[in-house]
């Protein structure tokens, strides 16, 4: 009886061992989605860009900074970005929910490392952020940016491609 309770113990460690590793992963998974990322309109900027605040992940504070940059692209593109105070809601510039997946070659080349989207931030705060900006959380950092969008040139961008219809496009 006793090594019975021993082996279904031993059974019930092994499988929460497996569960645990399983949350563990889906975890991680969800740090580095897009989905998980902040972003909030700070200002009206000069017409034709979106000023925001949005933060990243990263190993390091410089990756961090990097994935705040393409996380405000993404943003303009895929999510749009929420009202505040100060600025009303700018509604994505794919509002189709298949996109990324449609043009998924475009996008990795677009958002590749030094990729194209670059070109669509004009002004960041690049220091190493401070203060509640720069957190470290585990596996790095998360930080917080504040970035210039050339919110219209993106979307002309876009459109050229063929991978958003223009308003000149249809009816």
């Amino acid at each position: 009886m006793k090594q019975i309770l021993t082996m279904v113990f031993a059974a019930v460690l092994l499988l929460s061992g497996f569960n645990a590793d399983a949350q563990n992963k889906a975890r991680r998974k969800s740090f580095s989605s897009w989905e998980n990322y902040e972003i909030a309109i700070e200002k009206v900027g000069t017409p034709g860009t979106k000023f925001v605040k949005v933060w990243g992940f990263g190993k390091n504070v410089d990756a961090a900074v990097m994935a705040a940059k393409m996380n405000a692209v993404h943003a303009c593109i895929f999510r749009g970005i929420p009202a505040s105070t100060t600025a009303m809601a700018t509604p994505p510039i794919c509002s189709h929910p298949d996109a990324l997946t449609s043009n998924q070659d475009y996008f990795e080349d677009f958002f590749s490392e030094g990729g194209p989207y670059l070109a669509y931030i004009n002004m960041t705060t690049d220091g190493v952020p401070s203060g509640t900006d720069n957190r470290k959380v585990k596996g790095g950092y998360k930080v917080a940016i504040y970035v210039q969008v050339l919110y219209d040139n993106l979307k002309k961008k876009l459109e050229n491609d063929g991978i958003v219809r223009g308003l000149s496009d249809g009816f």
